[in-house]
């Protein structure tokens, strides 16, 4: 057995490869960007082409720069940006135009009018999503309307896929069309209870099933890598989305467990076991992973500014220079003086869900300045996050014990802190940061047997720093209905 397991980590602006030992260690890494498409207001593509070089690079230099040789490498594991969708012909693999990317709004049109034929409830009973153009559902819908090629789907002449269905099928020998069940969960088109695609959904899109890839498990055997690439036709044997990686790589493995992504955004996602929980809080049902057939669900929330929210005191205010010096501005004074800013630019997700609601800087007297204003910055990222946690607490009636945390922002540890205080419970920050492509090495590992059990791959994990609450309750309860006013008054904010 090889004593390396490398993932690939292919993403929005960026593909990624990162070699792991298989006790967790980072032994080399090589990212390489590519770039995104705006042929019209609202829409993103990326070039197919783009996606598949740049991944196929990055997996050669990062085997290179790890000095290792190939024998030496146990498996290769997938995780990928979410929601992505190509359409591609089965016999040449040529796609029929740009992927459109998962924050392409092209497709609203077709969400409007399946709400307004009343399928939201069926849409959230069989998948546990919103209908939204951010799936992959409508945008495949699209795709075989404007190309007009739902004839030659249904003879199985195409491949549907998302990023993951697309790299294995142009990366491993055979052309396997597969994807795991996180993938396929964020379709609008998988039913999470059948563990299948939904027939009723696919007839409401006109969508032939010929046309989709086959889902597996997250972890277990996929296909062996075209050994063209690095010399030898290694096992692929983990595949996840992303944020799926990321809740695996944290080792959350029991109900209850939670993990926090401080990105562009924040994706949170807590384990709900092995029974899917319906939101009542405007969170998402989706699946956790899938392991040996049995499936493993979550909650999901995500807060649309986090990081956003620095890089705009950055780029637009001007008011940083860069983004680490936040945290020493933050400590410089003992607390905002009331400030709140709500960093609603794009309206507001889970638990308030306005489209309407615009950013709002409120609570500022004549002693306000820089200072406040970036902490009220770094604040806002917590206070939504809480928001999002306490949420997941009511759907689920499990109070978190701690909160799991990475992203780059997880680096800040006034954030942290606050975090913790805010939220009253433990944040709690890894050694290693990597934890999406750890999750997705951790899956690989699993399904080519170096780990015998999912306690053999928790034990990789280890702990960093832990932020414990140090705020008294009743500051901690003023500060959170401070906050809930200045919410309260972003929201419906833009004329419509």
């Amino acid at each position: 057995m090889g004593q390396y397991i490398v993932a690939l980590d292919q993403g929005t602006t960026s593909s990624r490869a990162v070699v792991f030992t298989t006790d967790g260690q980072v032994v080399s890494s090589y990212n390489r960007e590519f770039p995104q498409h705006y042929p019209k207001p609202g829409w993103v593509e990326h070039d197919p082409r783009d996606i598949l070089d740049t991944q196929i690079e990055a997996l050669q230099e990062a085997v290179r720069l790890g000095g290792i040789h190939v024998s030496e490498i146990a498996a290769i594991g997938l995780t990928n940006q979410r929601e992505t969708t190509f359409l591609w012909d089965r016999a040449t693999g040529e796609c029929v135009g740009n992927a459109i990317v998962w924050q392409c709004r092209r497709t609203s049109g077709i969400v409007d009018q399946l709400v307004s034929d009343g399928c939201g409830d069926l849409i959230r009973e069989r998948t546990g999503l919103v209908p939204d153009a951010y799936f992959s559902g409508t945008k495949l819908k699209w795709m075989l309307d404007y190309y007009n090629l739902h004839e030659k789907a249904a003879k199985g002449e195409l491949c549907f896929g998302t990023v993951d269905s697309f790299l294995c099928w142009h990366l491993l020998e055979g052309r396997p069309h597969v994807t795991d069940a996180t993938n396929a969960g964020r379709t609008m088109l998988f039913n999470l209870r059948t563990q299948d695609w939904d027939d009723d959904l696919l007839k409401l899109l006109d969508i032939p099933r010929a046309c989709l890839p086959k889902v597996v498990d997250s972890a277990g055997p996929i296909g062996l890598l075209d050994p063209a690439i690095l010399g030898r036709a290694i096992p692929v044997t983990g595949m996840a989305g992303d944020q799926h990686a990321s809740l695996f790589g944290q080792a959350c493995m029991k109900v209850g467990d939670l993990k926090n992504t401080y990105g562009t955004g924040c994706f949170m996602l807590m384990n709900t076991g092995d029974r899917p929980v319906v939101s009542q809080n405007g969170l998402l049902t989706t699946m956790a992973w899938r392991i040996g057939g049995k499936p493993t669900y979550a909650l999901e929330g995500s807060v649309f500014m986090g990081g956003a929210t620095i890089q705009w005191l950055r780029d637009e205010l001007k008011i940083i220079t860069h983004a680490a010096e936040t945290e020493g501005i933050a400590r410089s004074i003992p607390g905002t003086g009331g400030v709140y800013l709500v960093p609603a630019f794009t309206g507001l997700g889970a638990p308030w869900w306005d489209m309407y609601s615009r950013g709002t800087l409120i609570g500022m007297t004549r002693g306000t300045g820089r200072a406040q204003i970036v902490r009220a910055a770094l604040e806002a990222i917590a206070y939504q996050s809480a928001d999002l946690m306490e949420a997941m607490a009511r759907d689920s009636g499990k109070q978190p014990e701690r909160l799991q945390v990475d992203g780059g922002a997880s680096a800040n540890s006034f954030l942290m802190q606050f975090q913790a205080d805010i939220s009253g419970i433990p944040v709690v920050r890894p050694v290693v940061l990597e934890t999406t492509a750890l999750g997705a090495a951790l899956l690989a590992g699993l399904g080519a047997g170096v780990y015998s059990s999912l306690e053999e791959t928790a034990a990789v994990w280890h702990q960093d720093l832990s932020f414990t609450p140090q705020m008294d309750e009743a500051t901690r309860l003023l500060g959170l209905k401070g906050w809930h006013r200045a919410v309260e008054r972003s929201l419906n904010f833009a004329e419509h």
